[in-house]
């Protein structure tokens, strides 16, 4: 796994402008249920999306659900995502809001995806609308 996320690393580099940092985070496979609860941890049951992976910042640590095939171009581009959080965190770059740090991460994916002939949209069933809308700041 540590050459693989070398290569991500280095994709992401080169292709995103990310700094390049091969002090790479545990990957830890869990049930899907529990990275919901570890995302929304604080924010209860209500509103809850549903999570695919996720990056805990303090502890270096991507979750994917146990379900995660090496195999999968879908399941590649979600490590891609979680890698780019990786690298953010790595580097300290600050983002207006939470959305605004979705942006590069959702951007790689898709372009991960495009190299297998694959896009965001139809392996994720995602629409534009709603990419926008959660890679947006919202003021009160």
């Amino acid at each position: 796994m540590n050459a693989f996320l070398s290569a991500i690393v280095t994709w992401l580099s080169i292709n995103f402008g990310l700094p390049a940092s091969y002090d790479h985070p545990e990957i830890v496979f869990v049930p899907a249920a529990q990275i919901s609860e570890f995302v929304y941890a604080d924010a209860g049951k209500k509103n809850r999306q549903d999570v695919i992976a996720g990056y805990n910042d303090v502890r270096r640590v991507i979750l994917l659900p146990d379900s995660w095939d090496d195999k999968s171009p879908a399941d590649l581009s979600i490590l891609v995502h979680e890698m780019v959080h990786h690298l953010q965190n790595l580097s300290e770059i600050e983002y207006a809001c939470p959305g605004a740090r979705e942006e590069p991460a959702y951007a790689a994916q898709d372009r991960w995806l495009k190299l297998f002939g694959h896009n965001l949209f139809d392996d994720f069933d995602l629409d534009r609308m709603t990419l926008k809308v959660t890679t947006l700041c919202y003021w009160p």
